[in-house]
C-alpha cells in the first residue's frame, strides 16, 4: 500500500489516466505532448490494465482478498463450479469426515437446477458464495451493464434457495476487470482471490501435480482455488481424487481448514 492507503498499481493506473487526459486537453489547445510520450503513456496503461485483469490479487481495479492472516494456522479450500448433484456430494462427505469447513462459489444456473444440494452446502456450516449465473469465459471482457445483470441473477438464485444474499463473489475465470470491480462493490459484494491455482478444473492435468501444487501452497493464511464440478459437464475434477490426501497433509502441518469469512474475521 502507499501512503494514501492505495495499492501501488492502482495509483500507477490513476496516474497515467490523468496523464492521457492532460495529454488530451493540451491536444485540444494546440499543444499536443511528444508522440513518443504519448505513445508510451499508453503502452503503460494498458499494460498495468492487463496485469491487474490477470493478477486480480494487486488490487488494481479493486480490493480482492487473496491471502488470510499469516498469523493464523488456518487456510480456506473454496470450490469452483457446483453445484453437481454426482461431484459435490463426494466433496461435502470428504470435508465432514475430516472436520473441515469451505466456501463454494455456486453458478447461478446450477444453483436453481439443485437448490436442495445448495441448501445441504449450507447446512453442512459452509459458505456459499457466487461464481457468476452463466460462467462466461469472457466475463472479464463484458460490458458493466453485462456483469451487473448476470450478478443480479446469480445473487437472486441462492437467495431465492437459502433465504439470504451471498457476500462473496468470485468471478469466472478469476480475473477481475473494472465492470466486475465496480458491478461487485454495487452490489455489496466481496471479490474472492486465491493465493494459489492447482488448475484441478482442467481435464489433462494429472491428480499427483494437483496435489502437488495444493502441498506446496499450504500456509497460514493460504486460499486454494479446487473445483467441485465441471464447468460444463459431468467430467470428474482431479481435486475429488486429492482431496482426502491434500485434507490429511493440512492437518499434518498443524492447519485448519476454514471458511474464507473465517479467515477474514
Amino acid at each position: 500500500m502507499t501512503a494514501f492507503g492505495v495499492p501501488p498499481v492502482r495509483l500507477l493506473l490513476w496516474l497515467t489516466s490523468v496523464a492521457g487526459l492532460l495529454a488530451g486537453a493540451l491536444a485540444l489547445l494546440g499543444r499536443a505532448p511528444p508522440v513518443a510520450f504519448a505513445v508510451g503513456g499508453l503502452l503503460l496503461q494498458a499494460v498495468v490494465s492487463t496485469i491487474g485483469v490477470v493478477i486480480p490479487a494487486l488490487g488494481v481495479f479493486g480490493a480482492v482478498y487473496a491471502r488470510g492472516p499469516a498469523a493464523r494456522a488456518e487456510v480456506a479450500l473454496t470450490f469452483d463450479d457446483g453445484p453437481n448433484p454426482e461431484t459435490t456430494p463426494r466433496v461435502l462427505a470428504l470435508l465432514a469426515e475430516h472436520g473441515a469447513r469451505a466456501t463454494f462459489f455456486v453458478i447461478g444456473e446450477k444453483v436453481l437446477a439443485h437448490a436442495g444440494l445448495v441448501r445441504a452446502i449450507a447446512n453442512a456450516g459452509h459458505v456459499v458464495g457466487v461464481h457468476g449465473h452463466i460462467h462466461d469465459p469472457l466475463y472479464a471482457l463484458r460490458s458493466r451493464r453485462f456483469v451487473t445483470g448476470d450478478l443480479e441473477r446469480a445473487c437472486a438464485a441462492v437467495e431465492r434457495v437459502l433465504g439470504s444474499a451471498p457476500a462473496l463473489f468470485r468471478p469466472p475465470i478469476g480475473l477481475v476487470s473494472a465492470a466486475i470491480a465496480v458491478a461487485a462493490e454495487r452490489r455489496g459484494l466481496t471479490l474472492v482471490g486465491f493465493s494459489a491455482r492447482t488448475f484441478d478444473g482442467l481435464s489433462r492435468t494429472p491428480p499427483a501435480r494437483v496435489l502437488e501444487r495444493a502441498t506446496a501452497a499450504l500456509e497460514n493464511g493460504a486460499i486454494l482455488l479446487l473445483h467441485d464440478a465441471a464447468e460444463r459437464d459431468d467430467r470428474v475434477p482431479a481435486s475429488l481424487a486429492v482431496l482426502p490426501e491434500l485434507l490429511v497433509r493440512l492437518r499434518a502441518r498443524g492447519l485448519s481448514a476454514v471458511t474464507v469469512d473465517a479467515l477474514r474475521s
